[in-house]
């Protein structure tokens, strides 16, 4: 899983899966959902992120993998 946060547009998307989105979906204002050929979801993109989402803190639990990665950016 991978979170993106794009200050410029205050959006965050959230790649769930590397599968290829093939579809998306509005569930909320500014929330989408996107879904790969079988229907699962793979992604989600949230537009006003700062404005829905507490981007100040990530806080991990009960995570099988203990790998996390920091990119600068």
């Amino acid at each position: 899983m991978r979170l993106n946060y794009h200050p410029e547009t205050d959006s965050l998307y959230i790649d769930l899966s590397e599968r290829t989105s093939v579809a998306s979906r509005e569930i909320s204002t500014g929330v989408v959902l996107d879904y790969d050929a079988a229907g699962s979801v793979v992604g989600i993109d949230i537009d006003n992120a700062s404005r829905k989402v507490q981007l100040d803190r990530l806080v991990l639990s009960g995570l099988a993998s203990s790998e996390v990665e920091r990119i600068a950016g």
